[in-house]
């Protein structure tokens, strides 16, 4: 079926759905770098693009061949300069077919990430003693990915999760307060380990490096995080790249048994 109603131009069914399908990838692309510094990037990126479909349309052989070069030999670099963006990306779509009962029901077996309805209470305890010390934590629980990486950047500790030693690890005499810690598999992993910082630009001037550190680390994986903040004491949960501001210790308690307990103990 052809539609003659542009005139010169001559669309059949299949080129409308073509330019609907790449407005929608424009579209999802946008809103997944927005508000990042590779956002410049990607504008630019459609800008070339623009420029060599109007040139290829006009005639203008030169600048098209031009236009296909630099895009063409451009590619690789783009995965290069969009490595934190497509690896977010990624883990963000995975996650989305996690929500999905069965998948999820699958991925899960024999994964040995969930933690103890003890473990949750004294992780809550020492959030809340720190919280009203206004003591600085930054505390990483992953999920279905494992942080092997992030945890070689800090020192192995390998021990039962206790408040009184997660308030020592914290302490800011200790050397291995300045971090992140991992618990993994009801253990405390690792401490003093460092975490990749978010590249959003339009984050509250409130939020510091725990912060930065805590939306960085959800966005490339699928861990949550829980932060202490050392100016105000407040406490915050972290997912996706999503800050989440607890109010007390039962709203903290109520979301990691939602997300970490082992429902096999009831």
């Amino acid at each position: 079926m052809s539609l003659a109603a542009f005139g010169f131009l001559h669309m059949t069914i299949a080129d409308l759905l073509d330019i609907f399908l790449m407005a929608l990838v424009i579209y999802v692309i946008f809103r997944w770098i927005r508000g990042s510094s590779a956002m410049s990037i990607f504008l630019v990126v459609v800008s070339l693009y623009v420029v060599r479909v109007v040139a290829s349309a006009l005639g203008m052989k030169m600048i098209t061949t031009m236009m296909e070069t630099v895009l063409d030999v451009g590619l690789l670099a783009l995965v290069v300069l969009f490595q934190p963006e497509i690896r977010r990306f990624l883990i963000t779509l995975g996650n989305r077919y996690k929500g999905n009962r069965f998948i999820a029901g699958l991925l899960s077996r024999g994964s040995g990430k969930k933690l103890s309805s003890e473990t949750v209470n004294e992780v809550s305890e020492a959030i809340r003693s720190m919280s009203e010390s206004r003591t600085g934590a930054l505390i990483v629980i992953p999920n279905e990915i494992p942080l092997y990486d992030i945890m070689a950047t800090g020192d192995k500790v390998d021990a039962r999760v206790s408040r009184r030693l997660i308030m020592n690890i914290f302490f800011k005499n200790s050397p291995l307060h300045d971090g992140a810690m991992i618990i993994e598999g009801g253990r405390i992993a690792a401490a003093r380990c460092t975490l990749p910082i978010t590249e959003k630009m339009d984050l509250p001037a409130s939020y510091g490096m725990r912060h930065k550190a805590a939306i960085g680390v959800s966005e490339q994986t699928d861990a949550d995080v829980l932060v202490v903040s050392e100016e105000t004491g407040a406490v915050s949960y972290v997912r996706s790249g999503v800050v989440k501001p607890i109010a007390n210790i039962n709203e903290l308690k109520l979301i990691l048994d939602e997300s970490f307990s082992d429902k096999s103990e009831a």
